[in-house]
Formats: structure tokens, C-alpha cells, sequence
């Protein structure tokens, strides 16, 4: 009975992010007035974040609700101004890297350490390159710094790497796609095809591959 209920409780909030979500990516370019298709958008990951509070009662799980959270601001917010959504993604990745560090892998392969070693300049220095206008080039690079460590840091978490630092990753490209717009993308459909897919997918994995990890090691406080 307890786990036919979660099934019923908590099931349709991810079903819920899915419809959301899928359906923003349809809609986007339609004559929507502004403040319903923010909203809209933000429906994808917000209902994520719920789904996570509602599937595990625990301090990681309501870190993995507050990264969800922020996602869906961020995704909100980003459609008034780059660079408040840019600070709420930062935020949400300052919580997703408290919540991977308190996952840390006892065992990294040299090749698994090498890669999130690398990851972590490489972004950064890809996300600095990409704009054609210098001036916001440091703060991408400061922004990018964030990211690239929170995706080193999931991948080298005891999470499932193929889904939470798969996930990450395509959170990765999803941004280099945005800063790719303002230099050697400027004007291609390239990014209004991947961006959305890439992010959404991406938060997807990380949320349902960090909450099967925590329903699994910690059953008492699974919803």
C-alpha cells in the first residue's frame, strides 16, 4: 500500500514536468503573451523540484529540490534579463556542488579525475572565447566556472554517472549553445533547436538519477 501510494502521489509530478516541458518547446515561438509563456517555461523544472521533495524527505533531497528550484527561476528569469537568470542558475549550481561534495566517490579512476580535471578550464575557457563582444566575456567565465565545477563534481560523485553526469553535462553544452549565439552562432537556428532539449533533458537526469541513488541507500525516507 505505501509504495502504490508514492506511486500515485509523486509519479504525476513528473509526468507533469515532462508535458511542460515538451509542450514549451512547441510554443515558444508562439504569439504567447510574456509573463504566461515565462511562466510555462518555468513549469518544466519547477515541477522536477517537486517531484524530488516529494520523493525523498531528506536534507539531499530537499538540496536536490533547491537546485530545481533555482533552475526554474533562472529559467524565468532569464527571459527579462541574462544576467538575473545567469545569478540564479549560479546559485542553483553552488547547491548542486554542496549536494555532490556530500556524495563524494570513494574510488575515481586516473581517467575519470583526469576528465573532471580538464572539464573544468576547458569550459571556461571555451564559454570566455565565444563572445564577439569582449566586454562580458569575464563574467561568462566567472558564470562558466560554476558550471564547469558542478559538472566535475557530479561526475565524480557516487550518483549514477550516466545519468546525473550525463545530465550535468548536457547542462553544459545547453550554456555553451547560449554564449555560442553571441559569437559563431550569432544568427544560426542551431541553438533554437538544442538549447531547450539539451537543458531540460539534462536537469531531467540529474533529478531522477539523484533521487533513485537516495530511495535506494536510504529507503526510510523515500515518499
Amino acid at each position: 500500500m505505501v509504495v502504490k501510494r508514492a506511486l500515485v502521489e509523486s509519479r504525476p509530478w513528473l509526468l507533469l514536468s515532462l508535458v511542460a516541458a515538451i509542450s514549451y518547446y512547441f510554443v515558444s515561438d508562439a504569439p504567447i503573451p510574456g509573463l504566461y509563456m515565462m511562466l510555462w517555461k518555468g513549469l518544466g523544472v519547477a515541477f522536477l523540484g517537486v517531484f524530488a521533495l516529494a520523493r525523498h524527505h531528506s536534507l539531499d533531497g530537499r538540496l536536490l529540490g533547491g537546485v530545481m528550484a533555482l533552475g526554474a527561476i533562472g529559467d524565468m528569469l532569464i527571459e527579462i534579463d541574462l544576467i538575473y537568470g545567469a545569478i540564479a542558475f549560479l546559485l542553483g549550481h553552488i547547491v548542486a556542488i554542496i549536494l555532490y561534495a556530500r556524495h563524494r566517490r570513494r574510488t575515481v579512476t586516473p581517467s575519470q579525475r583526469m576528465f573532471a580535471i580538464v572539464l573544468v578550464p576547458a569550459v571556461v575557457l571555451i564559454a570566455w572565447a565565444l563572445p564577439i563582444d569582449r566586454s562580458g566575456a569575464t563574467g561568462i567565465a566567472v558564470y562558466s566556472l560554476f558550471l564547469a565545477v558542478m559538472a566535475a563534481m557530479a561526475w565524480t560523485s557516487d550518483f549514477p554517472r550516466y545519468r546525473v553526469g550525463t545530465g550535468a553535462l548536457l547542462f553544459v553544452a545547453s550554456d555553451l549553445l547560449i554564449f555560442a549565439r553571441f559569437g559563431p552562432l550569432e544568427g544560426s537556428v542551431l541553438p533554437d533547436w538544442l538549447i531547450w532539449p539539451l537543458y531540460y533533458f539534462g536537469q531531467f537526469l540529474i533529478c531522477t538519477g539523484v533521487i533513485q541513488s537516495l530511495r535506494h541507500r536510504d529507503p526510510r525516507a523515500a515518499g
